[in-house]
């Protein structure tokens, strides 16, 4: 499938970080928050308004703004 950003990700599907974008500020919040490349995260949730989004990795939740799920470039797996 054609690469997508985390935000665009249907729920309950997986997809695979290709890469984090933006300042240094960011990236390294979001790696230290367990969004690594290459590490395959799921959709589980969307607040009623939009934002935020809850989503899976490894074996935690972790909500995030839709602007920064904006920031992660994805592919979502079959």
């Amino acid at each position: 499938m054609p690469n997508t950003t985390l935000d665009k990700v249907p729920l309950g599907k997986s997809a695979r970080v290709i890469a984090v974008d933006g300042g240094p500020a960011v990236v390294q919040r979001l790696m230290e928050m367990g969004v690594l490349e290459g590490d395959v995260v799921e959709m589980l949730a969307v607040a009623p308004l939009g934002d935020p989004m809850e989503i899976r990795v490894g074996d935690y939740r972790l909500s995030l703004r839709r602007a920064e799920a904006a920031r992660i470039e994805a592919e979502i797996l079959p």
